[in-house]
């Protein structure tokens, strides 16, 4: 039987390529102003973007060096070499004291924009967590505390970010607020949300945020969060709204998309349908509980292969794991789990789901899985060790089972997120 894995690596890999910054960025940089370029960048792909900057102000426009300034906040293991911009590396998917440092030391130099000078704010996926900067009452710990039950809560990553928006000073636009003075504020952004909203992407620094504080305490009592009574009196104070559409922090203010996850997912189905597959196009929004979510495709899959089809399935989004157990994983693994589980008999489909920011879970090492992939080698395995799925997945434990089968996707740091993208061939 032919391995399906280059192929599948090759779907994953070309979904990555369409929105890395090192070519994606450049031709959206505006002229260099008559005072300073200030960058602040944030997210998984803030220092590829932050040192694609640099080389278009100071090797293709010659700027002076010292008319370039920054600060590019990304996740431990995300930093590149930049000569001008600073990069901070910070905790993901739980903030920690770097984050706040960085935070801090951006909102400072984001006040100190003049009339003269360019704010360009760059962001990508995992800004929400990068940019870390509790409201007035909130402590550190109370905050890191509130992201983690929102990760375990099984909310979709919209509703995690309204309610980081309201008890952040950096959030729901206030870095706006903070770069007023700037002749200009220009947002460049990697969509790493359903839909590409962008109060959403790394929740909204430089955007109106349409959100309340109702809406934020819906969203408590939704999900049950055990939180703080310091975070419950934050969620109660009328200081705490986020800016809204009219406010003056956005009279200068510019936001622009660069790469949005259906670009990234019309790449992977391009490259299926030019290796001979009849391609199925779910959409690069879907959302939902990804071992759900991951019955509906095996469904798919399995009446395409009963009809004789050679089919590639392809979709992006961002899923979401209601965590009952105390395993290791991540949406993509749990994903490609249940498929697993589903699919075990059929060792002519094969599959990858995999997040575009090289990690999916884990404990936001460099290292950590970006998902994981299935195929016939991994059912022989299942059979030969006796592993059953279904046991893995009660416990939430995607990345222990892969890592026995041997199956675990192991990209790196990508240095870009446009969320995720899953493959099933059927042959």
């Amino acid at each position: 039987m032919t391995d399906r894995r280059p192929l599948l690596r090759a779907l994953y890999d070309a979904a990555v390529a369409a929105a890395h910054p090192s070519t994606i960025l450049a031709p959206h940089l505006r002229p260099a102003p008559k005072g300073r370029v200030i960058c602040l960048a944030a997210g998984k792909g803030a220092a590829a973007m932050a040192a694609a900057a640099e080389r278009h102000y100071l090797d293709t426009l010659g700027l002076a060096p010292e008319r370039l300034v920054g600060i590019a906040t990304t996740r431990h293991g995300y930093g590149v070499p930049t000569r001008r911009i600073r990069v901070v590396e910070a905790g993901h998917p739980v903030p920690d004291e770097a984050g706040l440092k960085g935070a801090a030391d951006t909102l400072a130099l984001a006040a100190e924009a003049g009339p003269d000078d360019l704010l360009l704010v760059l962001l990508t996926g995992g800004g929400s967590a990068n940019w870390i900067a509790p409201v007035n009452g909130i402590s550190f710990g109370q905050k890191q505390a509130v992201n983690k039950a929102l990760l375990r809560s099984g909310a979709p990553i919209g509703e995690m970010n309204v309610v980081r928006k309201h008890l952040s000073r950096i959030k729901g636009g206030r870095l706006a607020r903070a770069g007023k003075n700037a002749a200009e504020i220009v947002t460049l952004a990697i969509s790493d949300v359903p839909h590409d909203d962008p109060s959403a992407i790394a929740s909204g620094p430089t955007v109106p945020d349409p959100t309340t504080l109702n809406d934020a305490r819906a969203i408590v009592a939704r999900y049950k969060l055990d939180i703080d009574d310091a975070v419950r009196r934050a969620l109660d104070d009328p200081a705490n709204e986020s800016c809204k559409p009219g406010d003056a922090a956005f009279a200068r203010a510019h936001f622009e998309l660069i790469a949005r996850p259906k670009q990234s997912l019309d790449a992977a189905v391009k490259l299926a349908h030019e290796a001979g597959y009849e391609t199925i196009d779910l959409g690069a929004d879907l959302e939902g509980e990804a071992r759900d979510v991951a019955a509906d495709h095996a469904r798919l899959a399995l009446q395409a292969r009963a009809q004789g089809k050679r089919v590639a399935i392809l979709s992006g989004g961002e899923l979401t794991v209601t965590v009952r157990g105390n395993g290791r994983g991540g949406p993509n693994q749990e994903y490609a789990l249940a498929l697993a589980g589903l699919l075990k008999d059929t060792p002519d489909i094969s599959a990858l789901a995999g997040d575009t920011d090289g990690a999916d879970g884990g404990a936001g090492n460099p290292t950590d899985p970006a998902g994981a992939l299935i195929d016939a080698a991994t059912f022989a395995k299942m059979a030969a060790q006796r592993l059953e799925p279904q046991a893995y997945l009660d416990n939430n434990d995607a990345t222990t089972f892969f890592e026995a089968t041997g199956d675990l996707l192991l990209p790196g740091p990508t240095l870009t997120n446009v969320n995720d993208i899953r493959v099933i061939l059927v042959d």
